[in-house]
């Protein structure tokens, strides 16, 4: 157990409730199912990746640049620190660390980098590459999540959030805050800047949409867009708006989600996890009560791990993740 982690006997065991509003759901998340507490103490958790071939899950804690690992078996141990930032000097801002992590096809870890403003790869020797960190020239503004098509393409978001001043940073060097694609060729290219704060992504189960949640309170929505033959997006359709929740004063934004196999979109969002269809409706929410960041499936694929402010979590669920 680290020090920064709360002792096992000090933490709840389960967080809020699972709230029920379509029949259609009863099928997805079991009856007794509960949102069971993992480990806690941390300060900001985010990211979270299931490796299937150690059989654990790895997550960032933002703040404090450091990414921590949960095994069934042993629980909670630091897994690596100083990815997210790796400069010599204090950083200014909040949130320097990793953000988004996702495995790509060989296994190895992909980070969505913060403080570096870049996309890094840990490789089997430990060594960091960086995949990518500009756009035509211009420095993005921190990377924050991520998602790999099946040809290896990866599709990421850039909002503001790692920056130390955020959108007013004056390390800025871009006009927008947008949605990329770096291909298999090293090339990124600019898919959309029409969200003001895009941040959580994932792909249907045929890679044929792209879905986007916006982090803004002003407009807490998620877009989906098509996905064209050449890789890039076509029209955006509104897939779901939850600013109504916000005005609410449900904890947390439009964020990280997840897909299953039936092409059910579990999204972070205000006052929890959100559960649509792929037409938008919304079919339920696991209410955790907290500031709710990402989601993500792994372990037997029918487990979708969160993170919910300092606490990691999971639920037991029926469906499937699209990475099994």
């Amino acid at each position: 157990m680290t020090t920064t982690a709360l002792a096992q006997n000090a933490l709840p065991k389960t967080l809020g409730s699972i709230e029920r509003l379509d029949p259609a759901f009863d099928k997805l998340v079991p009856p007794d199912a509960e949102i069971e507490v993992l480990a806690g103490g941390f300060t900001w958790t985010e990211g979270v990746c299931w490796v299937k071939d150690g059989g654990y899950a790895v997550f960032s804690d933002i703040p404090p640049n450091k990414i921590f690992k949960w095994d069934p078996k042993s629980g909670i141990s630091l897994f690596r620190e100083k990815v997210g930032y790796t400069g010599q000097e204090p950083f200014t801002g909040e949130e320097p660390g990793t953000n988004g992590l996702m495995l790509d096809a060989e296994g190895r870890l992909v980070c969505c980098c913060h403080g570096d403003r870049s996309i890094k790869r840990i490789e089997a020797d430990g060594k960091l590459t960086v995949l990518a960190d500009k756009y035509d020239g211009k420095r993005f503004n921190s990377p924050n999540d991520l998602v790999y098509m099946s040809n290896g393409d990866l599709y990421f978001t850039d909002p503001p959030y790692g920056l130390p001043k955020r959108e007013n940073d004056p390390g800025r060097e871009l006009d927008w805050f947008g949605v990329y694609r770096l291909g298999k060729d090293g090339k990124v290219t600019l898919l959309t800047k029409e969200m003001t704060r895009p941040n959580g992504i994932g792909l249907s189960p045929d890679e044929k949409t792209l879905y986007v949640a916006q982090s803004d309170p002003a407009a807490a929505i998620w877009k989906s867009f098509p996905i064209k033959a050449d890789g890039t997006l076509g029209e955006s359709k509104l897939l779901y708006d939850a600013t109504k929740a916000v005005v609410a004063k449900e904890p947390g934004l439009p964020d990280g989600l997840a897909v299953d196999k039936q092409g059910h979109i579990w999204a972070t969002g205000p006052g929890g996890v959100y559960c649509f269809t792929p037409a938008g409706k919304l079919l339920g929410r696991l209410k955790t009560g907290e500031r709710t960041a990402n989601c993500k499936f792994g372990d037997d694929g029918k487990t979708l791990f969160l993170c919910a402010d300092d606490y990691f979590c999971r639920v037991r669920t029926n469906v499937t993740g699209t990475n099994y």
